[in-house]
């Protein structure tokens, strides 16, 4: 099932932080939401997520309805999202963090635990497994019982694409996995979120200001300049555009950069490229 945006727009009081967004993410693809900084990208990861509310438009995965539901129900849908600054439980262990994750998924509530009834022990079990078997898929088995701000800065990244996994989700948004990261670290991603994608058979929707890793590893991609579209297309559509240059490097800009760069921009009617 495909993640639909319609017409999408949030204001923030007399602030519009994204205006009349509309984009299709094809189920079991690699899109890219691109833009400079103040674009609005993370505020339609939070609308998606069910963090904000949408004023218009509306944001659906298949058949569901998410523009009004809360960031819980969301999860239950079937999105899950990393975030650009790690947010680790750094007083849990790696094991813990992953297990975080379950609480959606258990049979067992509060007064199963409390009872200790045997469905509450059939869920630590079930939630205990799947957790370890992605604890080594993502090769941190070894490091199961360690804080998590113990680990080095990849290794965290990982362990939250990993905890994102628990709930087995239909669509992941990944919120600028490479930030941080040095160039070896970068050039491996594409490969990792690549991988991702076939493994688990998830669709794929990447903020990312690297733009090695975008135009790699996305298969289309979204623009966003002041929350409004400015371009949708391949990769090799969207880096020879015109407009989207100058969002990136400003006007002024614009004469310094190579004259091949620099094509006409096809049209946009209801946020997509024509």
């Amino acid at each position: 099932m495909s993640l639909q945006l319609q017409h999408v727009t949030k204001d923030f009081g007399g602030l519009r932080a994204v205006s009349d967004v509309t984009f299709e993410v094809p189920e079991r693809s690699i899109f890219g939401l691109i833009g400079p900084n103040g674009a609005g990208k993370t505020t339609v990861f939070n609308l998606i997520t069910g963090v904000y509310e949408p004023n218009a438009g509306t944001i659906r995965l298949g058949d569901v309805d998410l523009g009004r539901l809360r960031p819980a129900h969301v999860a239950r849908a079937g999105v899950a999202r990393t975030f650009q600054n790690i947010r680790l439980f750094g007083q849990l262990t790696v094991l813990e963090n992953l297990l975080v994750a379950c609480e959606l998924q258990k049979r067992s509530h509060l007064l199963g635990a409390l009872l200790r009834l045997p469905v509450h022990y059939a869920d630590e079990r079930s939630m205990t497994k799947r957790a370890l078997e992605l604890l080594d898929v993502f090769g941190l088995t070894h490091m199961a019982h360690t804080p998590s701000t113990s680990l080095p800065y990849g290794h965290q990244r990982r362990l939250e694409i990993a905890r994102a996994m628990m709930i087995a989700p239909k669509v992941l948004l990944l919120d600028e996995p490479a930030a941080g990261m040095n160039s070896l670290e970068a050039a491996g991603l594409s490969d990792q979120i690549r991988w991702l994608r076939d493994t688990f058979r998830v669709t794929v929707l990447l903020v990312e200001h690297n733009m090695q890793v975008v135009m790699d590893v996305c298969e289309e991609i979204h623009v966003l300049d002041h929350g409004e579209t400015i371009a949708q297309g391949s990769p090799d559509e969207v880096r020879d555009n015109a407009i989207v240059v100058a969002a990136y490097l400003g006007e002024e800009d614009v004469n310094s950069v190579p004259s091949s760069m620099l094509q006409p921009l096809p049209s946009i009617r209801g946020g997509q490229l024509r």
